[in-house]
């Protein structure tokens, strides 16, 4: 089963649901309440969020926002498949895979650019550790079913070893941050902003990122009964998610300076993430620099 979805076919798709939007004149959209599911890395959607952008715009078509925070993607598709979601913010490449294998019916609304390097494999600067086949026998701490569990397999393999090689320690980003500061793991797979900091608030060392292992593209979905009724709705957050992703292009700074409080993080560290992850920053429809 193929994880990616073109532009042309996203946009083919968008068009396809807009066939069934059209409203009798003068007739209101039935009033809908949009649950959006997000994680705290999901750039594009913080953004949405603290500028209050997307609520202004979805306010003609009868729709109010509620905003869900998830710590990974892996259960914010859950939700969705659950209808306890509408839309779902930006995960990684893997997730909607792995969802789709447990009968998941999703409908894919966008896709970002690849940014391989904003997910890693990093250890401590002072481990022993010096290449990814030094990982046989090791601890490592990582979200399972997210972009960079898929890194994690990828990199074991091309470094000729097999995930039993290795003792998995499945971890949301907090916790795995924290028990990597510990020593409780051997090393850490995560991905921007967490990884940024990481870099620059902890000694660490990177074994491998993504490049050439992992393209690390994001998906933003809907639940395929969501998709069906109001793809009005999903025109306005693909919209939205284009608009902000050119945006955060041109202002690095000032896109940082938002987020810095929303991520408890400082601007620089965001700042770094936001570059690193500059090409994926636009939903598949921007035109590429």
């Amino acid at each position: 089963m193929k994880n990616t979805i073109s532009r042309r076919a996203a946009i083919a798709t968008l068009g396809a649901l807009g066939a069934g939007a059209v409203l009798a004149q003068g007739v209101a959209p039935r009033p809908v309440t949009v649950r959006f599911g997000y994680q705290k890395s999901s750039t594009l959607t913080a953004l949405l969020k603290v500028q209050g952008t997307l609520e202004k715009q979805l306010a003609p078509l009868n729709a109010v926002l509620s905003w869900h925070e998830f710590t990974s993607g892996l259960p914010l598709l859950e939700a969705l498949n659950l209808d306890n979601l509408d839309i779902s913010a930006d995960v990684a490449d893997t997730v909607p895979v792995f969802a789709q294998a447990a009968g998941a019916d999703l409908t894919f609304v966008a896709q970002e650019a690849p940014s391989p390097a904003a997910q890693a494999i990093v250890v401590r600067e002072d481990s022993p550790i010096k290449t990814v086949a030094d990982l046989k026998g090791k601890k490592i701490g990582f979200a399972k079913a997210a972009g960079v569990h898929y890194l994690l397999i990828a990199a074991l393999d091309k470094a000729g070893l097999s995930f039993k090689d290795i003792e998995p320690a499945y971890l949301t980003p907090a916790d795995g941050r924290a028990a990597f500061e510990k020593g409780a793991i051997d090393a850490w797979v995560v991905w921007d902003p967490f990884l940024s900091a990481a870099q620059r608030q902890s000694k660490v060392r990177v074994l491998a990122d993504g490049t050439g292992i992992a393209s690390y593209q994001r998906y933003y979905l809907a639940g395929s009964k969501f998709a069906k009724a109001r793809p009005d709705v999903l025109r306005v957050v693909y919209t939205e998610l284009e608009k902000t992703g050119k945006w955060v292009k041109q202002n690095p700074r000032e896109a940082a300076a938002l987020l810095s409080p929303v991520w408890g993080l400082d601007a620089a560290t965001i700042e770094q993430a936001n570059a690193r992850a500059a090409a994926m920053r636009c939903a598949r429809s921007c035109p590429k620099a």
